[in-house]
């Protein structure tokens, strides 16, 4: 059994994915996801955390965790018969990321590159899943406020949206939802300065974890 981590933060205006260049063989030298064995009396989550440190020095403290599905075709792995359990990981402005020892280079990769790459094993399908998970997600839960360093300002809000969904959003519209959701935004009373135009609003993720109601692509 093993774990395998879709992490995905945006960064210089595009969503972007960890990927690790594997130090061991198989696939030595090939571009995969962090992950590795569950160890003897591991829980999941634990292993997860763990394989992400180990691998990225990226404390799992730090973004929003959660499983993605377990994967078990049987020649997934050259190695024999393994069952992978992903995990996807969201996170504000992560930083660069530094290779840890079953690892030879660690680095983020925006989606779109990665997604047409040649990564080990069958992790090109675990992306693709997280990134559609990520995706679908900002349309029913608040998850999207999990990329934004706060406080935050709905136009920071609205970036995310359309980073992830990799559209254009009406700010308008936009803001007229986002502000009447349900325990979505919780304005902190300050205010951005910009450099024109008036001062924004800026506001902390509320207490509600779904979207009422929802915003749809």
């Amino acid at each position: 059994m093993t774990v395998d981590l879709v992490i995905l933060t945006v960064r210089a205006g595009r969503l972007q994915a960890l990927l690790i260049q594997r130090g061991k063989i198989p696939f030595k030298g090939d571009l995969a996801l962090p992950g590795g064995y569950v160890r003897d009396g591991e829980g999941l989550d634990a292993a997860a955390a763990r394989e992400l440190f180990e691998e990225t020095t990226i404390d799992a403290a730090h973004l929003h965790l959660e499983q993605l599905r377990t994967y078990g075709d049987p020649d997934r792995d050259p190695r024999g018969r393994v069952f992978t359990v992903a995990y996807l990981a969201l996170g504000p402005n992560l930083p660069l990321p530094v290779a840890g020892t079953d690892a030879a280079e660690a680095r983020w990769c925006p989606v779109d590159e990665a997604l047409e790459s040649d990564l080990a094993f069958d992790h090109g399908r675990i992306l693709a899943d997280g990134v559609e998970r990520a995706r679908a997600k900002l349309e029913y839960t608040t998850v999207a406020a999990a990329f934004c360093p706060e406080p935050f300002t709905v136009a920071d809000l609205r970036h995310i949206y359309e980073v992830v969904w990799g559209a254009k959003l009406d700010p308008s519209n936009f803001h007229r939802k986002v502000t009447r959701a349900q325990d979505f935004l919780v304005p902190t009373g300050d205010h951005r300065l910009p450099d024109l135009g008036r001062p924004a609003a800026l506001y902390r993720r509320g207490p509600a974890t779904t979207l009422t109601p929802a915003i749809l692509r």
